[in-house]
Order: structure tokens, then sequence, then C-alpha cells
């Protein structure tokens, strides 16, 4: 029996559209979106649907609204497939946001409680750095320690006539692949883009987001969430939960709580999250939820795992078959 990981992709997946057909088609998706709503007291469903490609990217809008789409889909799974989580999956994990998701999936949060978590997050990682003081880029073509040598470099700020000052920069994503995500102070992140590419670096490009994330500037939204994850009920996951700050398993409800507050500045480790479940036994990784950006991923940074993804209708039939 094929050994299964379901996955919840994070930030950057999200398009206008995304969850109608599965709106459309079922009423188990419904409630979940409904749910969300309710719970946001807006709304965000019709943001999903037929919204502003801007509103629907600000943080504090994609965040929940992504977590509902991959619910959604899991709710579909379970309901026509006739299981649960711990039926067909041995492990769960999600990138950055999508640890939420994940979590959620696995039964140590509700839907709504996670919706509500998630506007919290995305609004205080907004609030975290003033617009355009901080960015993140994505260096193509290196592995973790070229890149950090490049943000060691990239965080010296030199003056003629006055002393060196340090900028942050630091590695945000480890998505495998080649691919580095370095997040930090605006200054900071232009220098590196110009460094990598004096390195030889394949790509080195400055993304289009609207704060830096995974990095030590976010210290205010981690001590938000910190005090916010304090208040909140958090169940033992029925399944393990791969950490984005630790690539490994954790069922410890208390343990869970730590590592999401450190994973608002620490490095989502996900290249090493996909090689811990391979090791572990994990045989096939399935993304729930809008796009295949993780599907992508998984197949570069192991291609001997077996690849599937479920954000649509006809995509759910497809990945019932292959759970059955």
């Amino acid at each position: 029996m094929t050994v299964h990981a379901f996955v919840f992709p994070g930030q950057g997946s999200q398009s206008v559209g995304m969850g109608l057909a599965l709106n459309d088609a079922f009423g188990t998706a419904r409630e979940v979106f409904q749910e969300v709503d309710d719970a946001l007291g807006q709304k965000l469903s019709a943001l999903m649907f037929q919204g502003d490609t801007g509103e629907l990217t600000r943080t504090e809008n994609a965040q929940p609204a992504l977590m509902a789409v991959s619910m959604a889909v899991l709710r579909v799974l379970e309901r026509e497939g006739g299981f649960r989580v711990h039926d067909k999956a041995a492990l769960v994990a999600g990138h950055s946001l999508g640890e939420y998701s994940a979590l959620a999936a696995a039964g140590s949060l509700g839907i709504a409680q996670t919706a509500r978590l998630l506007r919290l997050r995305g609004q205080a990682m907004q609030k975290a750095v003033p617009a355009g003081e901080g960015g993140m880029a994505a260096l193509i073509g290196v592995e973790g320690d070229q890149a950090r040598t490049i943000c060691e470099e990239a965080a010296i700020l030199r003056v003629e006539g006055q002393p060196d000052r340090h900028e942050v920069i630091e590695v945000a994503n480890d998505n495998g692949g080649g691919q580095i995500v370095i997040s930090g102070t605006t200054a900071a992140i232009a220098r590196a883009v110009a460094i990598a590419k004096e390195k030889g670096v394949k790509r080195a490009v400055v993304l289009p987001v609207s704060a830096p994330f995974h990095c030590s500037l976010m210290a205010p939204a981690a001590e938000a969430m910190g005090e916010a994850l304090e208040r909140s009920e958090i169940a033992r996951p029925v399944v393990p939960v791969v950490a984005n700050v630790t690539a490994a398993k954790v069922t410890d409800p208390a343990e869970i709580r730590d590592l999401l507050v450190k994973q608002v500045t620490g490095t989502v480790r996900w290249r090493e999250s996909v090689l811990a479940m391979a090791a572990m036994g994990v045989e096939s990784v399935i993304e729930l939820g809008a796009g295949k950006v993780l599907s992508g991923l998984v197949k570069r940074i192991d291609g001997s795992l077996a690849v599937a993804n479920a954000g649509a209708p006809d995509e759910v039939e497809g990945v019932l078959k292959l759970l059955s």
C-alpha cells in the first residue's frame, strides 16, 4: 500500500477564480467557504471567486483564502471518498501559511480558528516593516551555503568615512531544486541581487511582495502570533506534521505552538522537509489546494516521489482514484 503525505501551498499560489469550480460542484466546499466567511465577517469567498487580484494578493486576504481552498479540497475528498485524513496520509506538511492548513487538516486547529489566526498573521506581518523598507528576492541555481555567503556580503553597508553598518538579510525559504528565497531590507536585497549576478548565479530577481517574510525583521509579527497562539486551543494532530523550521515531525501541542511562532522569522526548510518525508517512508506527495507550486518543487527535490495535486473538481476525481 502506497504511503502518502498531504501538503498544502503557501502564499504566491493564489489567483482570482480559485475555489469557484469546487464551490459550484460540491456542497461540502460551499460549507467550508461559508465557515471562513463567517469567521472573518467578510465575503472572502467573493474576493476569491471574482474579486480584484491586488486585493486578493494582500497578505491578510491571501493567507486565509489559500487555507480555505485547501480545506475545501480536503473536506470534499473526505466526504466523497468516505475517509478521514489519518486513513490515507502518514504525514502532513505545508509551506509557510500552508503549515496552518496542515494543522487544520490534522485536526489540531478548527477551520474558523485557522482563518482568524491567518488573518491576524497576515496583518501582523504587513505591519512589522513599513512599506518599501523590506523585500525578498529569488536566487535560482544556488544551494544554501552559497546563498548564505551572498547574504553575509550583502548585509554590509559601506559608506566612505563611516564605520560599516550591518543590515538584515537572511535565507527565508530553501525551496529545493536550486531555488533559494532571501529576505531583508530593501537596500540589502538590491546588493544581494547585484552580488549574485557578479558571482554568476543563474538568476536573481526581486520578488513582488509587500514585506520581508521569514527573517528577523518579522520579530514584531512573531510576538503578535505568540500572544494569539497562547490564547488558542491546539489539539494533538491525528497524523504528525512536518514543521517548516525543523524539517522534522511534531505532534506535541506545546511544541507546535512554539514552532509556529519561530516560523514567522525562521527559514522555511522545504527541501529538507521533503527529503525528511521520503526518509520516513513517504512514496507519494499529494498537494491539496490552489496551484501546483509544491508539486513542482517536490519533483525537483526527489524525483522518486510520486506527485499529484487537487484544486479543481476533475483533479479531485483523479486523487480519489489514487487514494482508493
